[in-house]
């Protein structure tokens, strides 16, 4: 799911391409799109794009009569800048935006189509899609300290939760606990002012950075490599790859249809944390620590040159 780096790099490319521009008309090409009937999206038709923004992890289009378009991209959801009246994609093809300059695609590549499109009249009905996560560039460190004492639960979960903290998800989360050289599984009741100060940098930091770097890859033209695994990152994804801060082998925690990735030495003072799959594999010969593993390995791999039965 795109988190904030991305999401803050359409939006950019989006402010450049359509605001000060009239929406001609919405191609829809699947129904399901639009989640709200009244205002209907024709009302947006001939009006001007005053301004975009990001809504926790969600795109708000505002026009020139108090409407907004608000979409959530959900996991496989994308958007393409095409020349003016490209045909909508089969399958893939959501929406098409046509504006005078070009029309926005919106695509989703997924079996599941979970993408949503709502129509919006009135700041105060906009403002029931924000989640009350909290916009970690512009809080106070306090605010934040706060934010992560307020419910006692994993750092992960605490930093993806969105009624905690506003366009973070699993990806990005990794990235920052690795630069803040925290523990995912570290339960907030128990951090110290000088752990939040760390997390509360890292975070900032880890963002801004990816933020900056997407952009000045990007350029001027439009981001076509939307993804949650990037080569340049630390540990998301980079399970069995070497730590790029002490070399250590990137560990993972699987959970349902994601992993959490972490370095070892780096977060956890070398204990490896409890991984389902790994523990069914291992069983009763479950490692503690990351030489214990070491030693597990090693005791099972055969020799060169030993025969094999």
């Amino acid at each position: 799911m795109p988190e904030i780096p991305d999401l803050e790099l359409y939006r950019s490319a989006l402010e450049t391409r359509v605001v000060g521009q009239k929406l001609e008309r919405v191609r829809l090409g699947s129904p399901f799109l639009v989640r709200s009937v009244e205002p209907p999206l024709a009302s947006t038709f001939g009006h001007v794009v005053k301004g975009t923004r990001r809504v926790g992890k969600r795109i708000a289009f505002e026009f020139d009569n108090e409407l907004f378009i608000v979409i959530h991209l959900m996991i496989a959801g994308r958007f393409q800048w095409k020349p003016a009246g490209a045909k909508l994609p089969g399958r893939a093809g959501l929406a098409a935006f046509d504006f005078a300059n070009g029309t926005l695609l919106l695509t989703e590549v997924s079996t599941k189509k979970r993408a949503s499109l709502h129509m919006v009249q009135g700041e105060a009905v906009l403002s029931q899609f924000n989640r009350g996560g909290l916009e970690v560039f512009t809080a106070k460190l306090d605010e934040f300290a706060n934010r992560v004492r307020l419910e006692n639960h994993t750092l992960k979960r605490t930093l993806t939760d969105p009624r905690l903290f506003a366009g973070i998800g699993n990806a990005y989360s990794d990235e920052i606990l690795h630069r803040a050289k925290l523990s995912p599984v570290k339960q907030t009741k128990t951090m110290t002012g000088e752990e939040i100060a760390r997390l509360y940098e890292a975070t900032r930091t880890v963002l801004q950075e990816w933020i900056d770097r997407l952009r000045h890859e990007t350029g001027t033209d439009w981001p076509e490599k939307v993804t949650a695994f990037r080569p340049e990152m630390a540990v998301h994804g980079k399970y069995g790859q070497p730590c790029p801060v002490c070399g250590s082998t990137v560990q993972r925690i699987v959970h349902a249809d994601n992993e959490t990735n972490y370095c070892a030495r780096c977060q956890t003072g070398g204990k490896l944390l409890a991984d389902r799959s790994l523990s069914r594999l291992l069983k009763e010969d479950w490692p503690g620590t990351l030489e214990e593993l070491d030693d597990y390995l090693a005791a099972r791999t055969p020799r060169v040159g030993s025969r094999q039965e």
